[in-house]
Order: structure tokens, then sequence, then C-alpha cells
């Protein structure tokens, strides 16, 4: 590991300033000394393009490597914010959201439940269960048309965020999304009827997300003991 990675170059450079220092010489010695000067110089331009080839080839694996696991740090990102099933926020990053909006901006809260959603899963199975939760959330992104951000904060309960958006303009979105579920069978379950309830809560800038979600999941408690299929705010 101590070794002078240039010490047969040092040695050459030695001998050939001793040979060029040394008068009494004939031309048959300065040509030797010249001789190996060259065949050093050789060498050493072959193992600096060797290194340099090396050097390139390294960068680029290293650099493969780099993106490599910034693509991954974005897919575990994503993955940690996301639910695997419908591809909206899991419930920690939108309730982390609503707490980020509720610091700086009105927020309408809208939460919504997938009615008698036990008797899908007891009647056709878990698969068809998970079928009607993803297709109700292509329904609500029909309706929402990148307005809003959604959350699925349970089984087949979501969260929807409307910031700076007032309480009477969110139930008219809520009741589109209503009316979007219950006028049309399911694709994935034609021959059963899906509906779903509706809870809003509107907040004041500074509002605790807490009393937010409360006041959302009152109302929707409100929405199912009156039948279900309503929004109640």
């Amino acid at each position: 590991m101590d070794k002078d990675l240039f010490e047969l170059e040092m040695a050459a450079l030695a001998n050939a300033q001793a040979v060029a220092a040394n008068p009494a010489l004939d031309a048959q010695d300065y040509r030797q000394a010249l001789h190996e000067l060259t065949q050093d110089y050789r060498r050493l331009m072959r193992e600096t393009h060797r290194l340099i080839r090396h050097g390139d080839r390294t960068e680029a694996e290293l650099n493969s490597v780099n993106l490599k696991l910034q693509q991954l740090g974005s897919e575990l990102d994503y993955k940690a914010r996301h639910d695997t099933l419908t591809g909206t926020l899991n419930r920690g990053a939108v309730f982390e959201e609503a707490h980020r909006f509720l610091q700086t901006r009105h927020l309408s809260l809208v939460m919504l439940d997938i009615d008698f959603f036990k008797r899908i899963n007891d009647s056709f199975g878990h698969p068809a269960g998970d079928a009607v939760i993803r297709e109700l959330v292509e329904r609500l992104s029909e309706v929402l048309q990148d307005q809003g951000t959604v959350g699925r904060v349970g089984g087949e309960e979501f969260t929807i965020l409307l910031p700076d958006t007032s309480l009477q303009d969110s139930a008219a979105i809520a009741e589109a999304i209503r009316h979007n579920v219950a006028s049309r069978p399911f694709d994935c379950l034609p021959a059963h009827p899906v509906t779903a309830s509706f809870g809003i809560s509107w907040s004041a800038p500074g509002t605790a997300f807490e009393l937010a979600y409360s006041a959302a999941d009152a109302a929707l408690y409100d929405a199912k003991k009156q039948g279900r299929n309503r929004v109640v705010y």
C-alpha cells in the first residue's frame, strides 16, 4: 500500500537525468537512455489511457447507481404516502395535507363511506369489494377532475380535501359524486346497487384538524342515521 505508484517512472527519469548530466558518455549511451525513457513513457501512456477508461466506466456505473437510488427513493416515498389498492393518499398522508391546508387556508373536508360495504364483502367476496373500492375512486376522479385531494382513510372510507372551497360548493361536489355513484351500476358488480354517504365540514384557517375531522365524521354519522345515500354538512 505504501509503494510509490510512479516508482518505475521516477527511476527512468532519474536515469535519463544522470545520463544527460554526464558529458563523458558516448552517443550509444545517450541513445540507450533515450530508448529506455521512450519505452517507459509509452508504458506510462498505456496505463494512463487504461486508467482513464476505467475511470469513465466507474463514473458511468456510479451515475447509473445514483439514478437507480433516486428512483428507488421516489418509489419508497410514493409507497409511504399512497394506498396500494387505489393509488390515493393513505390515511397519514391525507391527514398531513389537511393539517398543512388548515394552517393558512379555508378547508372543506368531505368524508364518504360506501353504504353496507360489509354485505358486499360477505356476499361476493373481498376481491369484489376491492373492485368496488377501485371503481369508486374512478368515479371520484370523474367528478373532481383533479380538483381536491383524495385519501383512503379506512377500508371503504375516503376523505376529500377541498381547500378554498365554500361549504355550499363542497356540498354540490359531494352531491355530484353521490349521484355518479348511485345513478348507474358498477361495472365490477352490475347486479348489485352501490351507494355512498357523505359528511362535510368547513373550517377557517387556524382550525385544529381534529375539530374539522370530528365535524365531518359527525355529519357522516347523521347521513347514515338518516337513511344513507345522502349528503349532510
